[in-house]
C-alpha cells in the first residue's frame, strides 16, 4: 500500500468532504448546530485546561437574528456546562434566552468584534497558562512550526493593559487591535480568536494555545529557526484553511460527545 499523505499536490482537507452549506438549514436547526458547538467548545476547553474561575467565554452569532449572540453563562464552570445553560444576549446585552448571568466582559469584548466584523460568526477568549505567559513578551508567535502558519500577518498585539475589560473604549482598543485578523493577543491577559463559525474559532484558539506553548518552549532551549518566506507562505495557505479548521474541531466535537453526552441537555 503507497501512503500518499504527504505526496507532493496530495490533500487530506481536499479528500475530506465535511458540508460548510448551512443554507438548507431551518433556523432551528442551524441554532442547534452552532449551540451544540459552542458547548462542545467550553468542554473542550475544560478538559484542556483553559478554565481559569469566572474567566473565559465563547460566543456565536444567533442564525436568526445575528445582531445578537449565545455565550456560556457566568459562574458556571466549563466542565458543567449545558446547552440548555447557554444565553443569549442581544444587541444592548439584555438577556433574551437562558437563565443565567453573563460575564460583564464576555458582552464588551464579544459585542464590539461581532459589531465590527460581519464576518465573525463566533470567537473564543480565555486565560490560559501558555497563552498568559506568551502574552507577556509582546509579540505574535514566529513561523517556527507548520501550524504556527495558520497565524502568519494573521497575529496581532495589544500592548496597552488596563485591567478587566468592561467599557466600550476597552473594548475597542481590542477590535482595533484585532483588525480583519484572526486572532490578537492582549498583553498581561491572554488570547481571543474568531472564525466564520464556532469550529473555527475555538479550533484557532486550540492552535494558537499549543504555539505559544511550543515558542516557550523552544525559546526556552535556545534560538528557534524560523521557517523561510516561502516555507512559511505555504504552510499559512495549508494549516490556515477555514475548511481545515472545521475538519479538526468536529474531531473534537465528537470527543466532547462521547466524554459528555450530558452537554446537549
Amino acid at each position: 500500500m503507497t501512503d500518499t499523505t504527504d505526496a507532493p499536490g496530495s490533500s487530506l482537507v481536499d479528500s475530506v468532504t465535511y458540508s460548510t452549506d448551512t443554507r438548507r438549514l431551518t433556523v432551528e436547526e442551524e441554532r442547534e448546530h452552532r449551540t451544540s458547538r459552542l458547548v462542545a467548545a467550553v468542554r473542550t476547553f475544560s478538559d484542556l485546561g483553559f478554565d481559569e474561575g469566572v474567566a473565559g467565554h465563547i460566543t456565536v452569532r444567533d442564525p436568526e437574528d445575528p445582531e445578537s449572540f449565545w455565550v456560556n453563562p457566568y459562574g458556571v464552570h466549563f466542565s458543567l456546562v449545558r446547552r440548555s445553560d447557554l444565553v443569549r444576549l442581544d444587541a444592548d446585552g439584555r438577556v433574551v434566552a437562558g437563565r443565567h448571568r453573563v460575564n460583564k466582559a464576555a458582552f464588551a469584548i464579544h459585542h464590539a468584534i461581532h459589531r465590527a466584523r460581519p464576518d465573525v460568526v463566533a470567537a473564543a477568549h480565555a486565560h490560559t497558562v501558555h497563552g498568559r505567559a506568551w502574552s507577556t513578551l509582546g509579540r505574535p508567535v514566529a513561523p517556527i512550526v507548520q501550524e504556527a502558519c495558520a497565524f502568519l500577518d494573521n497575529h496581532a498585539v495589544v500592548s496597552d493593559y488596563g485591567g478587566l475589560i468592561t467599557e466600550d473604549s476597552e473594548a475597542e482598543a481590542v477590535v482595533k487591535g484585532l483588525g480583519h485578523r484572526r486572532a490578537v493577543t492582549l498583553m498581561h491577559h491572554g488570547n481571543i480568536t474568531v472564525g466564520g463559525s464556532v469550529e473555527e474559532a475555538a479550533w484557532w484558539f486550540v492552535v494558537l494555545d499549543r504555539c505559544c506553548r511550543i515558542q516557550l518552549l523552544a525559546e526556552a532551549a535556545g534560538t528557534p529557526a524560523r521557517i523561510p518566506p516561502e516555507g512559511a507562505a505555504l504552510a499559512a495557505r495549508q494549516f490556515g484553511s477555514p475548511a481545515k479548521a472545521r475538519v479538526s474541531f468536529e474531531m473534537l466535537y465528537q470527543v466532547a460527545l462521547a466524554k459528555h453526552p450530558d452537554m446537549l441537555d
